[in-house]
């Protein structure tokens, strides 16, 4: 079945139709959930209001971009309100906009997905929260703000100390001294 012709079916409620998009889409979006949501738990109740969300507000998916895209964003956006509404996400005062922030991370070969999950789920929510929306997401930090209720400065700063605390990690975890 086409993703065009999935679509329809869902819009008409079609039951077969429906199993079928969760069966297709729920792997990969559980990865979205759980890039936000620490615990594995909360993250599958994400998804599944996420997808009740998606079926239920099918009639809106208008054509316009990626069907994949539009149910990512409604799972980026579930997860945010559970993080929101239990207030797990804190955000540290913001560093001095002026701060050099032009040097980038390399990227680790040596590490393989669940590895880098896992070092994820070792930064503090809030940093975890916009490095996911900024680096993975592609958002920008004035959509971050908004969506989160922050400046953007505060977005800014949160990417920096992300990305600085995510390298400490990574060198740790492949054994490189950190003087």
């Amino acid at each position: 079945m086409t993703e065009k012709d999935l679509i329809t079916a869902c819009k008409k409620q079609e039951r077969a139709a429906q199993k079928l998009l969760f069966e297709r889409f729920a792997p990969l979006m559980l990865g979205v959930c759980r890039r936000y949501v620490k615990v594995p738990e909360d993250a599958e109740d994400v998804m599944v209001a996420g997808f009740y969300k998606v079926l239920s507000k099918i009639d809106s998916f208008t054509g316009d971009g990626s069907f994949e895209g539009w149910i990512r964003r409604i799972m980026i956006n579930e997860s945010l309100m559970l993080l929101r509404n239990n207030q797990r996400i804190k955000y540290t005062e913001e560093i001095n906009p002026n701060l050099d922030a032009t040097e980038e991370p390399t990227i680790v070969d040596e590490l393989s997905a669940g590895a880098i999950l896992a070092l994820l789920d070792e930064l503090p929510p809030g940093y975890r929260t916009v490095f996911n929306l900024y680096v993975v997401e592609g958002y920008k930090h004035r959509e971050i703000a908004q969506a989160l209720g922050i400046s953007i400065n505060t977005s800014k700063s949160q990417l920096i100390l992300a990305k600085n605390r995510m390298a400490e990690l990574v060198k740790k975890r492949l054994g490189v001294r950190c003087d």
